[in-house]
């Protein structure tokens, strides 16, 4: 993994992925947020984009990876919405849903 890759953390920090209450989501691009769970130590175990009609880009999907160091497992799933607004990004670790970054060691 390119060490330029963010984390989740840096996601958020730099602007990337925002949370918003209305929709009880991230609002983000998926790839982002799987490649920052790969920084983040978790190896993709499953993945699925059901298939759309007329060839267009998949709509959701949905992703699943285990961190094999901690044994945590990461889900997300995915929804785009229409042209104008960004996917809605759902992510839970160990079956908790992830609303806020993680607080850094500085903050603890």
């Amino acid at each position: 993994m390119d060490s330029l890759t963010p984390t989740l953390n840096d996601l958020y920090k730099r602007g990337r992925m925002m949370w918003t209450e209305q929709g009880q989501g991230w609002i983000g691009q998926p790839d982002e947020v799987l490649d920052a769970l790969a920084t983040d130590g978790f190896s993709e175990c499953h993945r699925e984009r059901p298939a759309s009609a007329s060839g267009r880009q998949p709509t959701e999907g949905t992703w699943d990876g285990v961190n094999p160091h901690t044994r945590s497992v990461a889900s997300v799933t995915w929804t785009v919405r229409r042209a104008a607004e960004p996917p809605m990004v759902c992510i839970e670790i160990d079956g908790d849903a992830i609303t806020r970054p993680a607080p850094t060691p500085v903050e603890r």
